[in-house]
């Protein structure tokens, strides 16, 4: 009888991958804005905190991850009643760490009803080397609805001594206002950053970076108050943020855009926090969440 040697091959372990999804519902009614529907799966949590912020409803969203890379995926979703007025923000800055394959997945989708209110405050996307990360996303707003949306990017975490030497990024938005479309983004960058951010027509050497975006029928009253807020006349100008403010009209309905850069997240977050906190409370009527404190 002939013997032979078996051999026993183990299976290569696929390497853990974050999931996380959640739903969020809110409505008025009684006069106040309340909590109708929350569904919560994998590391996407959200919770509401008591806050005495006025009329406007607290929702904080977390990722009890810590972080994501290549092939993490989560997926957001909020719908906001009529009337109802809501701030939504993070528990701190998203991370996105080094991917060896894939990027890592971010997909929300939200509603705003009519006569409805929306602060999307996210805290700002830290990006380190070698990430990778696509994101996109969807609103529909009712034709008397109202947004504030802030997004910020910073390229590594300049008081840590961390550079970001490659990455790839994909930010696409699409915002419609009554079913047209209202404001549309698709912002990529890919390769070295170090050399993409030094070119003037990108960063001009500037690592973070922010748009904020407020859809309301007056916001061409907004323009000049918040120029004054961004660069007040009693500040040394070499302390002024990067930082433009255009109010845009168009069939579909009027927007105001903030762009701004600056040298690390800090003096980003510096500028950023009077100009949405101005907004905010124009909108809402309420503060900013406290984890948006410097």
């Amino acid at each position: 009888m002939e013997a032979r040697a078996i051999e026993y091959q183990s299976p290569i372990a696929g390497m853990q991958r974050t999931r996380g999804s959640a739903r969020l519902a809110i409505r008025h009614l009684d006069g106040r804005t309340r909590l109708a529907r929350l569904y919560q799966e994998g590391a996407a949590k959200i919770r509401l905190p008591r806050t005495h912020n006025g009329g406007a409803l607290d929702a904080v969203m977390i990722n009890t991850a810590g972080g994501l890379t290549g092939g993490d995926r989560f997926d957001w979703s909020v719908d906001i009643g009529r009337d109802a007025k809501t701030i939504v923000t993070t528990q701190a800055c998203e991370k996105i760490y080094r991917a060896l394959n894939g990027s890592a997945d971010i997909e929300t989708r939200i509603t705003v009803a009519a006569g409805a209110s929306l602060s999307w405050l996210p805290q700002e996307t830290i990006l380190f080397d070698r990430s990778a990360l696509n994101r996109r996303l969807d609103i529909d707003l009712a034709p008397d609805a109202a947004l504030l949306l802030v997004e910020a990017f910073i390229f590594g975490r300049q008081a840590m001594g961390e550079s970001v030497r490659s990455a790839r990024v994909a930010d696409r938005w699409r915002i419609r206002r009554g079913g047209r479309l209202l404001h549309a983004e698709d912002f990529r960058m890919s390769g070295n950053m170090g050399t993409l951010l030094a070119r003037p027509a990108i960063a001009g050497g500037n690592i973070a970076v922010a748009t904020v975006l407020v859809v309301h029928p007056d916001v061409a009253d907004w323009v000049d108050p918040l120029r004054r807020v961004l660069c007040p006349p009693d500040r040394d100008s070499a302390l002024n943020p990067n930082a433009g403010v255009s109010a845009i009209c168009s069939p579909a309905g009027e927007r105001l855009v903030i762009r701004m850069m600056a040298e690390s997240g800090f003096a980003l977050r510096r500028a950023l926090v009077p100009a949405i906190d101005l907004c905010n409370r124009r909108l809402t009527g309420a503060g900013l969440p406290k984890l948006w404190t410097i």
